[in-house]
């Protein structure tokens, strides 16, 4: 009696053990977001008041449109370390329009911009998917590419006295919400829609989860991959634009380690760094999440020398999980 019970439970058990592992995939990462929302907000008073709470997503926000071209990138089992680069080159050609006297100076500043960030990503597709470079080397040497010509630029030199329509992308707001915040929701709509609902993100999930399968039923896998790129570096442009906006002048040491902050949003929030696994709303959840973690370790009065310790450890730990993903 006692064993035929236990055999028709075992079943049982391992049907609540699996949707247990279920929910901790799908919602862990938003758990963890909550509680620690939680925990900060009983060691700082001043954590849940609104100012900090729009100061956050803020932040969150530059990251977060960057870590979105990166999950198109890391989905194909890339990755675009030169994003930072592209930033700060991006908002630098922006401002330089803006105050150039251009007639139209703010919608033509805001085209160079998104177009400099999308002709680096090009550039990264081309090396990438054309000439077999791997994406590793690839933006590593467009890092240091981008980066001098952003000095050599304006021979080094920020770029400040910004009109006031332009400063308002990165410190206004709108029907009481940051601008920034408003740009980093349409951004995720966006990019949310194309790749879940069309075709061209079912090749993007397509080409990471095995690109000779993919090149074998047809699919232009070197025209996804140069697509990747070339959003990822379109999304950086407008990071610098809004970036620049909000510290009043273009700078060009703006970006440095951005692309690290965007990679562990995209690893954190379950994107396989080995391609066709992830999601831009696990995205967001990280990037939410590491805007939280700066902004209540400054709160809590911690070194940003220890913060870099806690990014890299975190890091580190997101992609230990996801080989265990891997592995069960």
């Amino acid at each position: 009696m006692n064993t035929q019970i236990s055999t028709v439970s075992l079943p049982a058990r391992r049907s609540r053990a699996a949707r247990v592992h279920q929910l901790y995939r799908r919602y862990g990462i938003l758990a963890v977001l909550i509680l620690l929302c939680v925990v900060l907000s009983f060691a700082n008073q001043y954590f849940l008041t609104w100012g900090n709470v729009a100061d956050v997503l803020r932040q969150a926000s530059i990251n977060g449109i960057l870590a979105v071209g990166m999950t198109y990138v890391v989905l194909t089992g890339g990755i675009d370390l030169s994003v930072g680069s592209t930033l700060a080159l991006a908002g630098m050609v922006s401002a330089s329009v803006v105050t150039g006297g251009h007639p139209h100076g703010v919608v033509a500043g805001m085209l160079a911009g998104v177009t400099v960030g999308a002709a680096v990503g090009a550039v990264n597709g081309i090396l990438v998917a054309r000439l077999a470079v791997p994406s590793f080397v690839a933006t590593l040497g467009m890092l240091s590419v981008a980066r001098g010509l952003t000095f050599i630029y304006n021979d080094g030199m920020p770029i400040a006295d910004l009109p006031d329509v332009y400063l308002n992308v990165g410190t206004g707001t709108f029907a009481g919400l940051p601008v920034p915040v408003i740009v980093f929701a349409l951004v995720v709509l966006l990019f949310w829609f194309l790749l879940r609902f069309t075709t061209y993100g079912r090749y993007v999930y397509a080409v990471g989860g095995n690109v000779k399968s993919a090149k074998t039923s047809g699919i232009s896998t070197g025209k996804v991959i140069c697509s990747v790129y070339l959003i990822g570096g379109l999304l950086a442009g407008l990071a610098g634009i809004v970036l620049a906006a909000r510290t009043t002048s273009a700078l060009p040491q703006a970006g440095l380690s951005y692309e690290l902050d965007a990679i562990a949003a995209v690893v954190i929030g379950g994107t396989s760094l080995s391609g066709g696994s992830g999601s831009i709303g696990g995205t967001v959840v990280g990037a939410l999440l590491i805007g939280v973690i700066n902004n209540g370790l400054n709160l809590l009065g911690v070194s940003s020398y220890y913060q870099q310790v806690v990014k890299g450890v975190i890091i580190v730990g997101a992609v230990l999980l996801d080989v265990s993903r891997k592995k069960q």
